[in-house]
């Protein structure tokens, strides 16, 4: 193994015309300056504070170095900025930039909690508090807009979708799952959408095992945004979107019993085939004589034996054509009560759901949401949860970025753009100065986004 490289200083000789020193000498300095940004957003939504309130300290006060919120904003802080492992905390226990987003003092104050510190935080919080935490991520985002929008939210979508989380360990409750073809946690998350907004933005993060039926715990997170949407909105139109998995008789029957409206995609079955048969027979002869994919949409009436009732079923009855290979029937069905035309009501109100995939990518991809390594489970669902506030912080300095070019970029590309830039810290007895560099790319989209989010010009 070789020896870990220590010098603070390297040269490279021929490099250029010159030579070229390297030093890492600046101790008031921080890759991260531009993560101010979250300080501010969680200062406007009061996330980091909301959530600590929810977790019980039962240490010893005499012992205590770092508080909870500290703790748990750390961790949000960390993820957000792209350090997702408690160790992390190691590497910039002395970072200005993070010491102040904890408020404390860039120079003299505290170092970051170190990784001990930061695993038994994770591994010390219960059951209780991390229902209360659910709750409060919940209520926090729902006052948010509440608060934006006013009286003017007409409609409210909401979208859950389990996504799976691969283990490659020997975490608590996980299991071998057929459909993703490995070992894994199985998460739903909810995503809620405001009138025409395009951004779904994201209200719960709950892990579940590996084995998870798609309606584990799902009818208690519904049951819950929709007690809180009917005081906050009450005069909005709730639509429900969900995918086949949610098809059971218990779902419907709640949707129905909650007088909201749904869009559930359904498996296909050998009597819904059947009853499609001849619209699957028009899109074929339509598709050999185009050469390409096409689809035939219409409804029926329909009920499983375990039904309550019939409900309405919009199906399209798709050929699928792909160069160089078989044409290939694909019929598919979603279980309705809305009366708008069965091709609207499929192109227009159901697929829209499938933004909510883009947003599972960048929680996976840009925040790690999957880094579920700890042996207890409910651990697992802590790490969940501070990702999860993460990504909430994100989506607050995204909207603040809505007249920029940073508009509809994705969270990697925010911390990209504006957290990575390289800045130097100065203190004088009245200030702090924050010396940016002067080239920086997005430096007026980064100057609009503070302005948004209480910043003033001077």
């Amino acid at each position: 193994m070789s020896e870990p490289i220590v010098t603070q200083r390297l040269l490279f000789p021929d490099l250029f015309d010159r030579p070229l020193v390297a030093q890492f000498d600046q101790r008031a300095s921080s890759v991260d300056t531009g993560a101010l940004l979250l300080k501010a957003a969680d200062r406007r939504l009061g996330l980091t504070a909301a959530l600590a309130d929810c977790i019980d300290d039962d240490r010893q006060p005499g012992k205590v170095q770092h508080d909870l919120q500290d703790l748990l904003a750390q961790r949000v802080f960390g993820i957000a900025c792209g350090y997702p492992d408690g160790n992390d905390g190691d590497r910039l226990a002395d970072d200005p930039v993070h010491k102040l987003l904890l408020d404390r003092d860039p120079f003299e104050g505290q170092p970051l909690a170190s990784q001990p510190t930061v695993s038994r935080f994770e591994n010390a919080v219960s059951t209780k508090d991390l229902y209360r935490m659910g709750a409060s991520l919940l209520d926090t985002v729902i006052e948010r807009h509440r608060k934006r929008l006013r009286r003017k939210v007409r409609r409210i979508t909401l979208d859950f979708d389990p996504t799976d989380d691969p283990t490659h360990g020997a975490q608590q409750l996980t299991f071998f799952n057929g459909h993703y073809d490995c070992w894994c946690y199985l998460p739903l998350l909810g995503f809620i959408t405001f009138n025409d907004e395009p951004e779904e933005y994201l209200f719960a993060a709950l892990l579940r095992p590996g084995n998870a039926p798609a309606k584990l715990g799902f009818l208690g997170l519904l049951w819950r945004i929709l007690e809180r949407l009917t005081v906050r909105f009450p005069k909005a139109r709730v639509l429900v979107r969900l995918d086949g998995g949610f098809a059971s008789p218990e779902i419907l029957d709640f949707l129905d019993a909650a007088g909201v409206e749904y869009v559930v995609a359904m498996a296909k079955n050998e009597v819904l085939k059947a009853r499609v048969e001849a619209s699957m027979d028009e899109a074929r002869k339509a598709s050999e004589s185009s050469g390409q994919t096409e689809h035939v949409y219409g409804e029926l009436s329909y009920a499983t034996t375990t039904w309550s009732h019939e409900r309405r079923v919009i199906f399209k009855a798709e050929v699928v054509r792909h160069p160089g290979r078989e044409p290939k029937d694909n019929p598919r069905f979603v279980v309705t009560n809305l009366r708008l035309q069965p091709r609207r009501l499929y192109e227009r109100v159901y697929c829209g759901r499938g933004d909510a995939e883009n947003r599972i990518k960048e929680l996976h991809h840009g925040l790690e949401i999957d880094r579920t390594s700890c042996e207890r489970f409910w651990a697992n669902q802590f790490r969940v949860l501070l990702t999860a506030a993460a990504y909430v912080l994100m989506q607050e300095i995204r909207l603040a970025a809505k007249r920029t070019e940073l508009a509809r970029a994705q969270v990697s590309t925010l911390r990209e753009h504006l957290f990575k830039l390289g800045g130097h810290v100065v203190r004088s007895a009245r200030r702090l100065v924050f010396h940016l560099p002067a080239a920086a790319a997005y430096r007026e989209a980064w100057a609009r986004i503070a302005l948004a989010l209480g910043a003033r010009a001077g």
